[in-house]
């Protein structure tokens, strides 16, 4: 599993103008199941992905597709980590620990 942080690097109304794109980008990766969960940070200087079932490779490659990254507007920080307890609602995305 992945936690996604972007921060912005861009005033906010620069990330304003671009955020039906990416209310889009994210409504595309929920219906195929990698989303999990998103919002903005408190303070608002960016927002927090929680990211499942795919590799390193792919959500690097899922946040350069983002039109906030596309236009230059935020930066990534990927975190990943092993979800070995969650709700009853994440049971699905539980992942057991590597010997």
């Amino acid at each position: 599993m992945f936690v996604m942080e972007l921060s912005y690097t861009a005033p906010i109304e620069a990330v304003e103008d671009l955020m039906d794109a990416h209310i889009s980008w994210l409504d595309g990766y929920y219906a195929s199941g990698i989303f999990l969960a998103s919002g903005r940070k408190v303070p608002r200087d960016g927002g927090v992905i929680l990211a499942g079932g795919v590799s390193r490779a792919e959500i690097e490659k899922i946040a350069a597709e983002d039109p906030f990254t596309v236009a230059g507007v935020c930066a990534y920080r990927i975190t990943e980590f092993i979800a070995t307890k969650t709700s009853a609602d994440l049971s699905t995305v539980r992942e057991s620990p590597l010997a």
